[in-house]
């Protein structure tokens, strides 16, 4: 039954994000495709849970409480990515990809972009789904897991509500975001993310013993630090604010620590 899950999930995450590269081919905007990728994984996870419940088997409390918290938190994520950027343009990520890309962009996007994040999605989904046979009750590591969550859903809530104040303020234009979390770590909302992907990791640890499943978090936490989010966004902060260096110098890159004297 778990074989035929994963098969289903990835031919449905496959599915979806093939509609949306459709989409996005119409709209001339890669960029949608970001509003999706925190709902996708919740879409993984019921469907997963659905599927348990269909076999006969006993929905396991672990199975249940990782669709419910991927859920809760990729509607945050999701909602929040299209608020921000609804109605601005193409993200200048992919409108870069497509200048450089020229006309074959639409063609070339479906595998560079869409099909790319559905593979991703899929893989960092496993202990999501590989969840959903645990056996047992809530162990150390599953509430170990839930504090984890709740400690990165806390950072990743706060720091983007903080950087959407500051930034809407007129004042703060072209000044670099150092207050409240933005204080403690230049990247609250990706240190966030971290801890969020480490906590579901654990609690499908706990239920399954499948240790294997730490590559997901180890994964999720090497692309947003070195690939799509601190690295390619502190490149951008260096080149548009000039005081960036100087906040970078005192500020934590990742981990929460008290900031340095000036």
């Amino acid at each position: 039954m778990l074989i035929f899950s994963l098969t289903l999930t990835a031919l449905i995450t496959g599915g979806i994000f093939h509609l949306i590269w459709l989409k996005s081919v119409h709209l001339k905007d890669a960029s949608i495709v970001d509003s999706y990728w925190g709902i996708g994984f919740g879409v993984i996870a019921w469907v997963s849970y659905a599927l348990t419940l269909a076999s006969h088997q006993t929905g396991a409390a672990h199975g249940y409480w990782l669709a419910i918290l991927s859920s809760i938190w990729g509607v945050r994520l999701s909602g929040y990515l299209h608020w921000r950027n609804h109605g601005k343009g193409e993200d200048p990520r992919y409108a870069a990809m497509r200048a450089k890309s020229g006309p074959a962009f639409e063609q070339t996007s479906r595998y560079t972009v869409f099909y790319l994040q559905a593979g991703i999605q899929w893989l960092i989904s496993l202990p999501l789904q590989w969840g959903q046979v645990s056996q047992g009750t809530f162990g150390l590591f599953a509430w170990s897991g839930f504090i984890a969550f709740v400690i990165g859903l806390v950072f990743e809530t706060v720091g983007d509500w903080q950087l959407a104040r500051f930034k809407a303020d007129p004042a703060n234009r072209g000044r670099v975001m150092d207050r409240g979390l933005w204080a403690w770590t230049r990247h609250p909302n990706y240190f966030g993310d971290s801890c969020v992907w480490w906590g579901l990791c654990l609690i499908a640890i706990d239920g399954t013993g499948a240790w294997w499943l730490i590559f997901s978090p180890i994964v999720m936490t090497f692309l947003i630090t070195q690939v799509s989010g601190v690295r390619l966004l502190e490149q951008g902060l260096r080149q548009s604010k000039p005081d960036y260096d100087s906040y970078a110098a005192r500020v934590s890159g990742f981990w929460p620590l008290p900031p340095k004297s000036s």
